[in-house]
């Protein structure tokens, strides 16, 4: 039997991973991201790369508090936060005439 216009065997060709989705490698893959943006944000471009580990790190936790977290996106969550702040504390430091202490 031959199959119609519109009615095709092979189901929904946007299901099962081709956008993303809340559970399979994105989210992994997110948090891995995350961590590693983090910790090269500690060597160079902590105030670019710190709000990018946080990011990363909220999209591989599903956007939420509750639920099970992923270790690497907590790491990235955390490490990016670390980051950020000391960057914006050596820029506060950096600004000629107005030392943080």
């Amino acid at each position: 039997m031959m199959a119609g216009f519109g009615q095709g065997t092979r189901g929904n060709p946007r299901s099962h991973g081709r956008t993303w989705s809340r559970t399979g490698p994105d989210r992994a893959t997110l948090g891995i991201v995350g961590v590693v943006c983090a910790v090269a944000g500690f060597f160079t471009l902590g105030i670019l790369l710190g709000p990018a580990a946080i990011v990363c790190g909220w999209f591989a936790m599903g956007r939420s508090w509750s639920g099970p977290r992923p270790v690497p996106a907590v790491v990235a969550l955390a490490l990016g936060a670390i980051d950020t702040f000391l960057a914006v504390i050596w820029l506060a430091g950096a600004a000629p005439g107005h030392g943080l202490l």
